[in-house]
């Protein structure tokens, strides 16, 4: 009997994170950014799907992973839409706000996953600070109430900078804090993993002398953990979309006296890559 395939990451680059890049006023165009995330070995983008983006997704044959914020529910149908023209295979989605009732977001949730049924779409509900699930016991409400009305479990992409930060975390007990509802981690097949620690939802991934700084090898450890989480599960699609999220000066996520934010994403997915290697070959299924 053939064994199984073994299930497959795929590292996926936000535009976001080359927004001024390689500086303000030469900000590359929309054709030198997808350019150069293929040349760094991503395997796909992470955007707003859009005719001129699909274009340059085909010339440089990368994959596409969607993303939008909604709020109205009468813009599900067109939004969901906009990403799959675009050829996303995930899309992430961050809804309403931080005030939003949780009847009210329960509602919406399952108002955008029966819209993600109809198109057969993979819409996963972001945890993300300023929505709906802005902490871990809104969104674990939100999930537990989707469940109840639907008797599914909610597709899930858990930023876990953002619950990290709410909750004060030391480096030895993400592992134990952040993966405390597993089932909403596997029951979907996206993941942002932008590094953190209890006190920045993002951190420099290198030191500016070469070498990884000392709070990304903290972060390492989880984002194997995450994988070894995830790969025990389901394991939806048998592949695993993970965004090396990490936000440009612009936003504030940056640091305008840390290393470039690009250069320092492109490491992120080497070290990441090894994270999944590792988890891999010690998850229950290799063994067995």
């Amino acid at each position: 009997m053939d064994s199984p395939s073994l299930p497959r990451i795929h590292f996926i680059a936000n535009l976001w994170t080359l927004t001024g890049h390689p500086s303000e006023a030469g900000e590359w165009t929309l054709e030198e950014k997808v350019k150069a995330i293929s040349e760094a070995g991503f395997d796909g983008v992470n955007d707003r799907g859009r005719p001129e983006l699909k274009t340059l997704l085909e010339k440089y044959d990368l994959r596409f992973s969607g993303l939008f914020d909604a709020n109205d529910p009468s813009e599900f149908a067109a939004l969901i839409a906009a990403q799959m023209d675009c050829g996303a295979t995930t899309i992430n989605v961050q809804l309403c706000d931080h005030d939003t009732p949780l009847e009210e977001a329960v509602e919406k949730t399952i108002l955008l996953m029966e819209e993600d049924e109809r198109q057969h779409a993979n819409t996963h509900l972001e945890v993300h600070r300023d929505t709906c699930t802005e902490t871990p016991e809104k969104a674990y409400a939100i999930a537990d109430g989707y469940r109840e009305a639907t008797g599914k479990c909610l597709r899930m992409n858990i930023d876990h900078s953002h619950p990290a930060i709410i909750k004060h975390l030391r480096p030895e007990d993400f592992s134990t804090r952040l993966l405390d509802r597993p089932e909403l981690l596997q029951g979907g097949n996206l993941l942002h993993c932008r590094p953190f620690n209890g006190h920045h939802c993002q951190i420099p991934v290198t030191d500016g002398s070469g070498g990884l700084s000392k709070e990304f090898r903290d972060y390492l450890p989880f984002a194997e953990a995450a994988f070894s989480c995830w790969l025990e599960g389901p394991r939806p699609r048998n592949e695993l979309w993970v965004v090396p999220e990490l936000g440009p000066v612009a936003s504030g996520y940056g640091i305008s006296t840390w290393p470039p934010v690009w250069e320092d994403c492109m490491v992120a997915r080497r070290e990441l890559a090894g994270a999944w290697q590792r988890a891999l070959s010690h998850s229950k299924m290799i063994a067995d």
